[in-house]
């Protein structure tokens, strides 16, 4: 096709999670509801590390502030469109707000993965060579850790997005989801997008596997570790493991599953974007704080200051 011939396209429809009435009303409440929680329950989780000074200059802390203001962003890339347009039967989204979706998901996913490798990194300094700890997570470590996340978030999302922009879109503009996925706006190209999906796999895919692959190898060498230890000593440290495993499971199951096999494409993928955009960062919050008993200290400290001060 003569390029010159392209009618470009300057919008894009999302067909939404669902086309039932009843099941857009009843959603719109769901995930209103939850979108708040996420809001609130990351901004308590971000206020609590930054009052308090014994969290805000603990390492673990203050990877896991980080973790939630990323989880604020992550959850809002979409998520308030999506609630919106349960309430409308056409579900529009601009040219330049779709690219912005792309950008905002994979810069915040990104970065949300390196970061999480470096809290379990901080885990296996904490567990497995404790009395280098505060040597090795000093606070330049920290910054650096945090920075890298940002950086490696950038870059990847500036990569995925600099191709994608570029291709040319002159015919059908569907997309079957609630946000502007990768995998399914590049399809709709007027042009051959095998080279573009493999780049995709070398780009999203590896990033998530091998950031997958790095917590794995981590994990086992600290369980490994706390199984040689006595069973009391090691409560916590399990129960701080358990919990980060289970928000890395949530997290990078989903996008191995959805990104790494650009070529073909499930109805299961659909309900797997909703479990890493706002499920996650919904879960964050809730294994953080109520199976940890320094956060749900300083939180009371919050409150009791609040109350004085009032």
């Amino acid at each position: 096709m003569d390029p010159q011939n392209y009618s470009l396209v300057s919008e894009f429809v999302l067909h939404g999670l669902c086309t039932s009435r009843h099941l857009q009303n009843f959603f719109f409440i769901f995930f209103f509801g939850i979108y708040v929680a996420i809001i609130l329950g990351n901004l308590l989780i971000l206020v609590t590390v930054i009052s308090d000074p014994c969290l805000h200059s603990s390492p673990m802390y203050f990877l896991l502030g980080n973790l939630a203001f990323l989880d604020m962003w992550l959850a809002s890339f979409a998520t308030p469109k999506m609630i919106r347009d349960f309430l409308s039967d056409q579900k529009f989204i601009s040219f330049g707000g779709c690219m912005a979706q792309i950008f905002f998901l994979h810069f915040t996913g990104g970065a949300e993965m390196v970061l999480l490798v470096s809290m379990a990194y901080d885990r296996y300094v904490a567990i497995c060579k404790p009395l280098h700890y505060m040597t090795l997570m000093s606070w330049q470590t920290c910054i650096r850790l945090v920075l890298a996340s940002w950086v490696v978030g950038f870059v990847h999302s500036v990569s995925q997005v600099a191709f994608t922009v570029n291709l040319p879109y002159c015919g059908p503009n569907e997309v079957d989801s609630f946000f502007c996925d990768l995998p399914l706006v590049i399809k709709l190209a007027c042009m051959d997008t095998y080279v573009l999906g493999i780049i995709m796999i070398s780009d999203s895919g590896l990033l998530s596997l091998s950031c997958f692959l790095l917590l794995l190898i981590s994990y086992t060498v600290i369980l490994l570790t706390i199984r040689q230890r006595a069973a009391g000593s090691t409560s916590k440290a399990l129960s701080t493991c358990s919990a980060h495993i289970m928000v890395v499971t949530l997290f990078f199951g989903p996008c191995i599953f959805i990104y790494v096999r650009p070529f073909s494409r499930f109805s299961v993928d659909k309900l797997l974007s909703v479990f890493y955009t706002i499920f996650t960062p919904l879960l964050n919050p809730i294994i953080y704080t109520l199976r940890n008993e320094e956060m749900k200290a300083a939180m009371k400290k919050l409150q009791n200051r609040r109350v004085t001060f009032q």
